[in-house]
């Protein structure tokens, strides 16, 4: 059971979120510019806070008829909704909260973000816009079907809903080894949460930029922002799931979770520069016809070997 962290942690928990989040953007523009000398690097390592600044001083624009209520409803839900997700990520043995169905909030939490993006992409009232927050509501009901049975799975191997609970019964053996094809599965659905990499085509170049197309300033840096958010509580969250949280030797629990946590955001970075982007079909077809029928057969086996007594 994960220890509860003061109140204080409240406040610090979406500040450092927001640091951990401009790093790994710094990370993956310095994948992306592949850096030739020390002074590039540090170029495209402060291109995301460049970017940042650009957009605060950016006035903002609106298109015709725009329901500007529901737009900024939805903007501002997609990072709420990744730092409410993060509230139970344990941080070695200390959570924000460590709540009897931490696991059900967790998923609550990235619905609510799902919904966000729609409203951002229905909001502007444009057709570009639209396209981009129903792009993300079929790839969300492809992936949220996968992407729910392998929480459950690491769930049903510890036997509990509470993520403290879920750290404990990896003391021995990490899940991801008994549970492989469900963390796989969890980093794919990772990436499509925060619509990233392979699955971008809600923000899609082919569509100007999709659910954001029509979004300036603040707006814009509120939706994009909170896709980095999302990538890395959705990360984060694969540590306790998947990788035994603290447990580690030498390193006290804390760094262990960092550690790990920086080496999935490395490893999803990488990803996202060497494959191309899914056509939503493909992925829709992979997602129902692959996905689920292999992490339902991975949930089974970790049923049966739960029950051998």
């Amino acid at each position: 059971m994960a220890d509860v962290a003061p109140l204080w942690a409240t406040v610090v928990l979406p500040v450092t979120l927001t640091g951990a989040a401009l790093a790994t953007a710094a990370f993956h523009a310095v994948l992306a510019g592949r850096p030739a000398s020390p002074r590039a690097l540090a170029r495209d390592a402060a291109a995301p806070v460049r970017e940042g600044l650009r957009l605060l001083a950016q006035q903002p624009r609106r298109t015709p008829a725009a329901d500007t209520a529901l737009l900024r409803v939805g903007v501002v839900l997609v990072p709420v909704a990744a730092v409410l997700a993060g509230a139970v990520l344990p941080l070695g043995a200390t959570a924000v909260a460590d709540p009897p169905v931490g696991v059900v909030w967790f998923n609550a939490m990235e619905a609510l973000a799902w919904a966000a993006v729609w409203l951002a992409g229905w909001g502007p009232n444009s057709a570009l816009s639209l396209i981009g927050g129903y792009r993300f509501l079929a790839q969300g009901l492809a992936y949220e079907l996968p992407h729910m049975f392998a929480l459950t799975t690491a769930a049903l191997g510890a036997q509990s809903l509470r993520v403290g609970a879920i750290v404990d019964a990896q003391e021995s053996l990490w899940f991801v080894v008994w549970m492989p094809v469900a963390f796989a599965i969890y980093l794919a659905s990772a990436l499509a949460m925060s619509f990233w990499g392979p699955f971008d085509r809600p923000t899609g170049s082919d569509l100007a930029g999709g659910a954001a197309a029509e979004l300036s300033g603040v707006d814009r840096l509120a939706l994009l922002g909170g896709r980095w958010l999302l990538l890395v509580v959705t990360a984060a969250f694969s540590v306790p799931l998947f990788l035994g949280g603290g447990h580690g030797p030498w390193l006290p629990p804390w760094a262990w979770t960092l550690v790990k946590t920086a080496v999935v955001l490395a490893v999803l970075g990488v990803v996202r520069q060497r494959l191309p982007a899914l056509r939503m079909d493909r992925y829709v077809e992979l997602a129902w016809l692959v996905l689920v029928p292999l992490v339902l057969l991975q949930a089974l086996v970790v049923a049966v070997l739960v029950l051998i007594p």
